[in-house]
């Protein structure tokens, strides 16, 4: 078996963990991991509204977005409204009937973060914070053209 770079392997190793814990709530839904990971992106990112934001900053691919979005829609969890002043812009709103999948969604995402960190000291998470911190300036940086 080959070996993995540390940090990707970190990076596949959160993704499957975490989607092993959604599992049984998306299966209890009767949600696709897809369409959970949609509703609660919107819930917990306000600023972000339309498909395009979902496909551009969670990078899921816009086929998938168009299918589980519609599926929200229909199941009444999402809402489509139109952007005033520019027709060609949807927003997505969570519904009330969604509430209750978010809210334990949310409550899922917080226990597995809580045990993702579970044993590591304080000054350990912050120095870990302000790491990621600066590195978020790096990457800004970088994608300013300033490499």
């Amino acid at each position: 078996m080959r070996e993995m770079n540390p940090s990707m392997e970190f990076a596949n190793k959160t993704a499957l963990a975490y989607s092993t814990v959604c599992k049984p709530l998306c299966q209890e839904l009767g949600l696709p991991q897809t369409a959970f990971d949609i509703l609660l992106f919107l819930a917990n990112n306000p600023a972000y509204k339309t498909a395009s934001d979902i496909v551009d900053v969670r990078r899921i691919k816009a086929n998938l977005v168009s299918v589980n979005v519609d599926k929200l829609v229909q199941e009444g969890l999402l809402e489509r409204r139109p952007v005033p002043g520019d027709r060609r812009k949807t927003e997505l709103h969570c519904t009330e009937m969604a509430q209750p999948i978010i809210q334990r969604g949310q409550a899922l995402q917080e226990a597995f973060f809580a045990r993702l960190m579970q044993g590591i000291d304080p000054a350990q998470l912050r120095a870990f914070y302000d790491t990621i911190a600066r590195m978020g300036e790096n990457l800004d940086a970088i994608l300013e053209g300033n490499l």
